[in-house]
């Protein structure tokens, strides 16, 4: 059987971070608030701006351009499957990134929110350890700011 293959990130990239986090709340309510772009300068601290270049709902193509730790990043989403899985990816700087955040409810409550991200490019190759810190720091930042707005909501 063939078909469109599952986006993911880069397994070949020199920086790759995989962190995970359960949050206390509905899986409804984790998904909007994280899906729902537009809000994301209210909540995590290190996005500076949000500009949706894509009307509607969030679909694959959707484009996205925000600004986050001194980085101007477009993204595009590949993929959506609601309420569990959302890919986008885009450049950064120099830097190519591809990131897959997944959802799933836990049996006794709360949702795990498992995220990973990879970095390649120039910027990365020429300071790894420097990218691979950077990246972790990020992504158990907006970890802990999702559980925090999702467990308030």
């Amino acid at each position: 059987m063939t078909g469109t293959p599952t986006p993911a990130i880069d397994e070949n990239a020199p920086v790759i971070a995989r962190h995970s986090i359960v949050i206390h709340a509905p899986l409804d309510v984790v998904w909007r608030v994280h899906t729902d772009l537009e809000s994301w300068p209210e909540w995590q601290s290190g996005v500076g701006s949000m500009e949706l270049l894509t009307p509607g709902p969030l679909r694959p193509g959707s484009a996205f351009r925000w600004h986050v730790e001194g980085l101007d990043i477009t993204s595009t989403v590949r993929q959506v499957v609601p309420q569990r899985r959302v890919v986008w990816g885009g450049p950064a700087n120099g830097i190519e990134g591809v990131h897959v955040w997944e959802f799933t409810e836990e049996p006794g409550g709360g949702v795990l929110v498992h995220t990973e991200e990879s970095w390649s490019g120039g910027p990365v190759e020429a300071d790894i350890p420097y990218a691979q810190q950077a990246l972790d720091s990020s992504l158990t930042t907006w970890l802990d700011n999702l559980r925090m707005r999702a467990e308030a909501a």
